[in-house]
């Protein structure tokens, strides 16, 4: 307790001389409550009673204090107010322990007292609206008014805004001037909804200095809405265990290079989510400049190294490297985070050695290539086409997974009206390059070989279908992935065996001259399905950290239960050290076990089984294991899908996109289900547009320096600077209200 608190000081000067800022401190330093030596004696018939001062007396009630000078009891509130009433209180103290609860019920009742407690507690909450007069008053509401008003204004530029980018329209045109006839989606959409809207009607029309809708506000509302939805996403990986990160590369229509990284975690409820993070220009295409560019973005989303458990990439050498790629330079530095080549890139890897075991299956693939790019940028061709067989081609693309199985499949079924496609090409076209490519094309869908392969392949290709759609769900696990290749591997034996039954016509003369024909193309054909089975077990075997996919295959459940897979146990723990063994075995031996386990189909389910039923630390270490396992991504699907975002969101037109608005375009495109359910989103761009942007003035070339306290712009919790031209300026007055 400081001197200026205690009785002796308060009673020596006049409290209300002090400064407010003064009486603030005095009031709150409080009372002062020394132990106070008090004894009195009274004598009564047969005996002396001594009564002794209880320092408790201070908490029975707040306004109670002592002086340890006077060795007294007196009133700290009317101390200050009320000195020249209750002067017992106030200025000479009590000291009567006989008679003190009676004292203190008494002084409690009076009016002095009550009106000194209310003028502490009020001191420095006095509500300074009371003391201003009407017109000030006045002018607040309307100050407050305008604001509600220039924050609805802008909320609806934002929802333009983000539209544009949910759809992956260009927000600008070419001539964004008041008397163009085309000025952009953006300007477009601003315009509708003025139609609709009074108030945004009315502030364009009388706006003279602030509009916000010039396309400096649009990249800087772009970069707010990427930070607020990179915030949630750090928010997100906070509360998660573990985290993988997928990454790809790809070269866009500038020929600028674009690396798309994307970040697998679960949510609180055990549901697996692929978030996108963003688009980066790494400053090389080495795998050194490639990982300086993914360890950059790590810093900036995690701070325990160990929560980084897996990496996907492709399997080009610069990332996938043992000794000098990517993941190697990644893993030096996040010990835990185990390189899984993309399973779809490696599916397409088995097809391409299938299709090249023979001469024949190149041939046959070759031959759908030229079927497809017959059709290519001839819109008469393709009328016809539409006019017989009443269904489009797929367009070549080597880079889809599944190219190769959906040209197959149409062929099949629409060879027969092909063919009557080809005569007629043949008997109308007056060109003799498009006469010549048909009746080539239409003598291959008459030959018994191409026959005989598309047979065999569109038996083949469903199976595939099936697998490619299980490994690129964004939900997908490896326990899924299991079973899937497992699966496909029977259903391909199958097929295998049932390729005696393919019969295809030759023709009497041909069969004569080649009678072994049909059992040369069966053992290739069944070389081709022992191909892929053979790559599939190569590719797809389970090693080291994905082992652990089998201790949760249901339908091992049972000879697990006789059998405790202790071999998968060990290599587990092995690579993941820091799970518990012991417990982990005893928590599986009971789900084997256990009824309650054995009709839940996936790992995920598996999962949400335990979180809902508040099991977590009942069967903590498989809680732990199931959180790592799914976290586990099987493909870099998700970044594909990104450049596809990127493609049509980056065109000739557009080509010279900076990386952040890009980033944040694609962002309100790709991630536009997780905005939606941020509450309050628009409200939170606002706020960190303007309200929260303390501004260092330091004029520079028509430029202001802008630091966002405690949120970095870029996305990390650090304070970040960025350059804010005069036209952000105007913003944030027009956010505060100031602005017309």
């Amino acid at each position: 307790m400081s001197q200026l608190n205690s009785i002796s000081s308060l009673t020596k000067f006049n409290f209300s001389l002090l400064s407010l800022e003064q009486k603030i401190a005095i009031k709150n330093e409080g009372r002062p409550t020394p132990n106070l030596i008090i004894v009195k004696e009274s004598k009564g018939k047969d005996r002396t009673f001594k009564r002794n001062f209880n320092i408790d007396t201070y908490d029975k009630n707040d306004w109670i204090c002592g002086c340890d000078i006077t060795n007294k009891l007196f009133c700290f509130p009317c101390v200050i107010f009320n000195r020249s009433n209750e002067m017992s209180w106030s200025k000479i103290g009590i000291d009567d322990l006989s008679h003190l609860s009676a004292k203190i019920k008494s002084h409690e009742k009076t009016q002095t007292h009550i009106n000194a407690q209310l003028s502490i507690k009020l001191l420095g909450k006095q509500d300074i609206r009371q003391q201003l007069n009407s017109a000030f008053r006045l002018n607040i509401q309307k100050y407050k008014e305008q604001v509600k008003e220039n924050r609805y204004i802008l909320s609806k530029i934002i929802d333009c805004i983000r539209f544009c980018g949910a759809f992956e329209l260009a927000p600008r045109g070419h001539d964004e001037t008041a008397d163009s006839v085309n000025p952009g989606v953006f300007k477009g959409l601003i315009n509708f909804t003025a139609e609709l809207d009074y108030a945004l009607k009315t502030h364009l029309e009388k706006a003279s200095v602030f509009k916000g809708i010039s396309k400096e506000i649009q990249n800087y509302i772009l970069n707010c809405t990427l930070t607020i939805c990179q915030i949630q996403i750090k928010t997100e990986i906070n509360q998660a265990d573990f985290l993988s990160i997928i990454a790809d590369e790809t070269t866009d229509v500038s020929n600028s290079f674009q690396m798309s990284i994307v970040f697998r975690y679960l949510l609180t409820d055990g549901s697996p989510v692929e978030r996108f993070w963003g688009f980066f220009n790494p400053t090389g295409h080495d795998a050194k400049c490639l990982s300086e560019c993914i360890k950059s973005t790590l810093q900036d989303v995690l701070t325990d190294k160990n929560k980084l458990i897996t990496q996907s990439y492709d399997g080009a050498n610069v990332m996938s490297g043992h000794i000098s790629g990517v993941q190697t330079f990644i893993k030096s530095e996040y010990p835990n985070a185990h390189y899984v080549h993309c399973y779809a890139h490696q599916l397409n890897l088995i097809m391409k050695a299938a299709s090249c075991k023979s001469k024949e299956t190149r041939i046959f693939f070759s031959n759908l290539t030229d079927i497809t790019n017959f059709f290519t940028r001839s819109p008469q061709r393709v009328q016809v086409l539409d006019e017989i067989v009443k269904k489009r081609l797929p367009k070549t693309v080597e880079t889809r997974w599944n190219f190769n199985s959906r040209v197959v499949n149409t062929v099949y079924e629409n060879r027969e009206l092909l063919i009557e496609y080809m005569d007629k090409i043949e008997t109308t076209s007056n060109q003799t390059t498009t006469i010549n490519q048909a009746g080539a094309l239409r003598r291959i869908l008459l030959e018994s070989t191409f026959i005989y392969w598309l047979n065999v392949f569109h038996r083949i290709m469903p199976h595939l279908d099936i697998l490619y759609n299980q490994l690129q769900k964004r939900s997908t696990s490896p326990v899924e992935i299991n079973n899937a290749i497992h699966n496909f591997e029977i259903n391909i034996q199958k097929e295998r065996d049932n390729l005696d039954n393919i019969q295809v016509d030759e023709g009497e003369s041909v069969k004569r001259r080649r009678e072994n024909i049909y059992l040369t193309r069966n053992i290739i054909a069944k070389e081709v399905c022992d191909t892929i089975i053979v790559s599939v077990n190569e590719l797809y075997k389970y090693k080291g950290h994905l082992i652990a996919a089998n201790l949760f295959l249901l339908d091992n459940f049972k000879n697990y239960e006789k059998n405790f897979p202790q071999l998968y146990l060990e290599q587990t723990v092995e690579a993941y050290p820091f799970i518990d063994k012991l417990k982990l075995k005893t928590e599986l031996q009971v789900i084997y076990k256990r009824n309650d386990f054995k009709n839940i189909s996936t790992a995920v389910h598996l999962l949400k089984f335990i979180i809902e039923n508040q099991l977590l630390d009942t069967f903590s270490e498989t809680t732990k294991l199931l959180k790592i396992v799914i976290t586990i991504p099987m493909t870099s699907a998700e970044a594909e899908r990104s450049f596809s975002t990127l493609k049509r969101i980056k065109t000739f037109l557009r080509s010279t996109m900076s990386k952040d608005r890009l980033s944040a375009l694609s962002m309100l495109s790709i991630e536009k289900l997780m905005i939606k359910n941020i509450p309050d989103f628009n409200e939170k761009v606002i706020d960190i547009s303007g309200i929260f942007l303390n501004f260092n003035r330091t004029i520079g070339q028509g430029e202001v320096s802008s630091t966002v306290g405690g949120i970095g712009l870029d996305g990390s919790d650090e304070k970040s600077t960025i350059s804010v031209s005069g036209v952000m300026m105007m913003s944030i007055a027009f956010l505060k209200g100031s602005c017309s």
